[in-house]
């Protein structure tokens, strides 16, 4: 799952063409591993409804999202790219066992979301061409496991979700188009917007880097060995490039719901998103939608356990063999819950939303903390302070999110 760094031990060689081309593969392969981790079957389920909701307004609520996306990823990259060490190692450096807390929300909340993800996986399959969701789901597991025991698994990883990631782009390019959004209308409520959806931004904030997500590119950086103060220019446009191309994804996702409702369209409840498709291109966006589903839900599959791994292993005392192990024995134990029960129970992703939602501020904090108060951890860099404050001001809107999650777990039982 990892490919090696170069050896640190004398001056580096001038980069050959191999080289420049195996970093741009790299950098790609972390910029859509975050990205698509993003987009999965809850980022599409959330979109369209949202935009059923709002209509055009809804603009407004994902360009301030990505704007605090952005804010929030420039700095998790930049710490953890630069320190050269996981989120759970600059936690346990910050307060000793804090990085194991961190750990724990991360495999606690990935394994019931990824149970939702093989779920969405299924529905694809479903879609696409017909399948019982059980049977497509563990298909989909199997060719997941399969992608991680490849002789190059951390080169396969990054072509499968770089390839898949454009594939949904495109193909929902082709809905949008089809569906004729007013797009004039959706401009202008970028600056003057009809209506101001805070729950609509939070919402979308939380559902794009909440939990692992927030590390997974970062996390694959690492692995990868691009780090240290050297890269800051390789991990800012690495971080900036991933939250874009989640935007776009939005983006393109919120005009093709737009169109169909513009029109007119009232959306089936029970699946929004497959009949926002259906409405747009008949049949055919039917099976386009089943694609577009099973490719977030998959990548979301690959994300989810690559990133909870790490958080639980570590980059030098565990060896290759035991870290893709136990990414297949997560898939495994994922696909069989869901096999088992057919769908992640609500109580269970209520309670993996909280813990989601505790762990975003806890780790953002760690960050920021790091490069405030941890310049020893930094190797020598000077952190910009603009930087750092911008990040702070997203920080308060994390502990907001923490807030509005748990409080979803303290509903649950009081009525």
């Amino acid at each position: 799952m990892s490919d090696a760094a170069p050896d640190a031990g004398s001056a580096p060689p001038r980069p050959s063409s191999s080289m420049r081309a195996s970093t741009r593969s790299t950098l790609l392969g972390a910029m859509f591993l975050m990205a698509t981790s993003s987009i999965g079957p809850g980022f599409i389920t959330q979109t369209t409804t949202f935009t059923a909701q709002l209509g055009a307004a809804f603009a407004f609520a994902i360009v301030v999202s990505i704007v605090v996306d952005v804010a929030l990823q420039l700095n998790v990259w930049r710490v953890i790219g630069v320190s050269g060490r996981r989120a759970q190692e600059l936690g346990n450096l910050t307060l000793p066992g804090l990085g194991w807390v961190m750990a724990a929300f991360v495999l606690v909340g990935g394994l019931v979301f990824n149970v939702g993800n093989v779920s969405g996986a299924g529905l694809g399959t479903d879609a696409m061409l017909g399948l019982d969701p059980r049977i497509g789901g563990a298909v989909s597991a199997v060719i997941a496991i399969a992608i991680f025991l490849s002789k190059r698994a951390g080169v396969a990883m990054d072509r499968i979700v770089v390839v898949l990631g454009l594939v949904m782009i495109a193909l929902t390019v082709g809905i949008a188009v089809t569906s004729a959004p007013p797009v004039g209308e959706a401009l202008r409520n970028v600056v003057l917007p009809e209506e101001v959806s805070f729950l609509a931004i939070t919402t979308l904030i939380g559902g794009t880097i909440g939990g692992y997500i927030t590390f997974a590119g970062a996390h694959r950086l690492l692995d990868s060995g691009v780090s240290g103060p050297g890269r800051v220019r390789d991990i800012t446009r690495s971080s900036v490039t991933g939250i874009v191309i989640t935007g776009v994804m939005r983006v393109v996702l919120f005009l093709a719901v737009l169109g169909v409702v513009a029109g007119g369209a009232t959306l089936a409840a029970d699946n929004p998103p497959a009949s926002a498709f259906q409405q747009a291109a008949g049949d055919v966006g039917l099976r386009v939608f089943g694609v577009v589903f099973w490719a977030a839900a998959i990548t979301s599959v690959i994300g989810a356990s690559y990133t909870s791994v790490s958080f639980i292993t570590s980059r030098t005392r565990t060896s290759e063999r035991a870290r893709t192990l136990l990414v297949v024995a997560f898939i495994v134990v994922t696909t069989t819950a869901f096999v088992v029960v057919g769908a992640a129970p609500a109580t269970l992703l209520v309670f993996a939303g909280a813990f989601n939602g505790l762990l975003l501020p806890l780790a953002i904090g760690v960050v920021l903390w790091v490069a405030w108060r941890r310049p020893d951890l930094l190797q020598g860099y000077r952190y910009p302070r603009g930087l750092l404050a911008v990040g702070g001001l997203a920080w308060l809107l994390t502990i907001y999110l923490a807030v509005r999650s748990f409080g979803g777990v303290v509903g649950l039982f009081t009525g």
